[in-house]
């Protein structure tokens, strides 16, 4: 019985060191990217803003990838050579953001102030977008995603006098243009009191979409109900103004925000309706939780939801353009690797890709970067820096107020 005890703890020992290893592998691929593509730089220099890669077919690769830039125009480049091939700079407004469709890689999207979201097909070289979603007259869209059916497309706005909004639209038959214009389906106006910053739609249940706003709050909605009051699932209070939201957790369960003042926040949504608290983590100022050796931590970027290790990690970075990787866990963030020698100014944008474990990155600089384990970059060394004007300026603004919450 001693031996066969002894045996069962070697064995639940054994198997906890190798889900161990199983993570630190993964944090160690993460810690070992290196550059294996750069794009060239173009004429006209721009902020990178926002970047997706194309949603490839059943064991393909993607093969393309869109950038939005602040000089308002889209970028489209061949997702292994980064090679540029279009650009559509047909936009009347600032850009916030750009969006592949899930189901026709040749099919992007991108959302304007001008208060549309237009629909590119990337075979054409036409200037015209295929389709173009409006919302109301004095709509601002400053955010936007599209359901991972693409029969959804949602958008948030800047705040008009009292209103602030999450409209929404059909968008099915864009693989086909079955019609150049679209009006919306409806909207939720009641759930946010300022800027909706962000959306991003559940990435398995196309019912599922969470917003975050300047007010701080981060709302979970179920689009299927029949009106905005019964679709709000939970509403979480970050205490800031959210710059980045997104999902996590093997079901895709929890939701995190990251803060326009390098706050973090992370919640599980399936104890909504337990006793336990759904708060995973809260750091007020990630800069001050965190410190590289040798280097220092300047922003967050962003998150990305590892699903191979279920991990969370976040990625922050410096004025001088090197990027940290965070790990996350309820007992806190731990740096897992800096790039280095890449980006020679702060970096605005990124885009995980599972497939092949590479990472995109976009700054200020105005230089798209493809980031792969070991690779070795066949191309001149860093650039000098480029930091460029941009008219794109982002607005920062803390909101304290008391924790609001549904369904506790």
């Amino acid at each position: 019985m001693v031996c066969g005890g002894f045996f069962l703890r070697f064995l639940t020992t054994l198997g906890t060191a190798f889900e161990m290893t199983a993570v630190e592998k993964i944090e160690e691929q993460l810690a070992s990217l290196s550059i294996a593509k750069r794009s060239t730089l173009l004429e006209e220099p721009a902020y990178l803003l926002d970047i997706d890669v194309s949603k490839p077919a059943q064991s393909e690769s993607s093969r393309f990838v869109a950038v939005s830039c602040s000089n308002k125009s889209i970028r489209v480049y061949n997702r292994e050579t980064l090679s540029f091939l279009r650009e559509y700079s047909n936009h009347p407004g600032i850009l916030n953001g750009v969006r592949f469709a899930h189901t026709c890689d040749s099919t992007v999207f991108s959302a304007c102030s001008d208060g549309t979201v237009k629909c590119w097909d990337i075979r054409l070289s036409t200037q015209k977008a295929v389709q173009v979603f409006h919302g109301y007259p004095s709509n601002v869209l400053i955010s936007f995603d599209v359901n991972c059916s693409d029969t959804i497309l949602c958008a948030g706005t800047e705040k008009v006098e009292k209103d602030t909004f999450l409209v929404f639209w059909d968008a099915r038959g864009v693989a086909n243009c079955a019609s150049t214009s679209k009006e919306p389906l409806g909207v939720y106006s009641e759930s946010h009191n300022d800027d909706i910053t962000k959306i991003c739609f559940h990435p398995v249940k196309p019912n599922l979409v969470v917003s975050g706003s300047t007010d701080g709050l981060v709302n979970v909605f179920d689009i299927n109900k029949d009106n905005e009051d019964d679709a709000l699932i939970s509403t979480c209070n970050s205490d800031s103004s959210v710059s980045f939201i997104g999902w996590s957790g093997k079901d895709y369960e929890q939701v995190y925000c990251v803060t326009h003042d390098e706050g973090f926040c992370w919640w599980d949504i399936a104890q909504l309706d337990t006793e336990d608290p759904i708060t995973l983590l809260h750091v007020v100022d990630v800069r001050e939780a965190v410190h590289p050796e040798n280097n220092s931590l300047h922003y967050l970027v962003g998150g990305l939801y590892h699903e191979k290790a279920d991990k969370l990690f976040l990625i922050g970075g410096t004025s001088r353009g090197n990027i940290h990787l965070m790990s996350c866990s309820t007992d806190g963030l731990t740096l897992v690797g800096t790039l280095c020698r890449g980006h020679s100014a702060p970096v605005r944008s990124f885009c995980w890709n599972l497939t092949d474990e590479s990472l995109l990155t976009g700054g200020e600089d105005a230089q798209l970067l493809l980031w792969k384990p070991g690779a070795a970059e066949r191309a001149l060394a860093k650039k000098a820096s480029m930091k460029i004007a941009s008219s794109v300026q982002k607005r920062v603004r803390v909101h304290k107020s008391s924790l609001k919450s549904r369904k506790r």
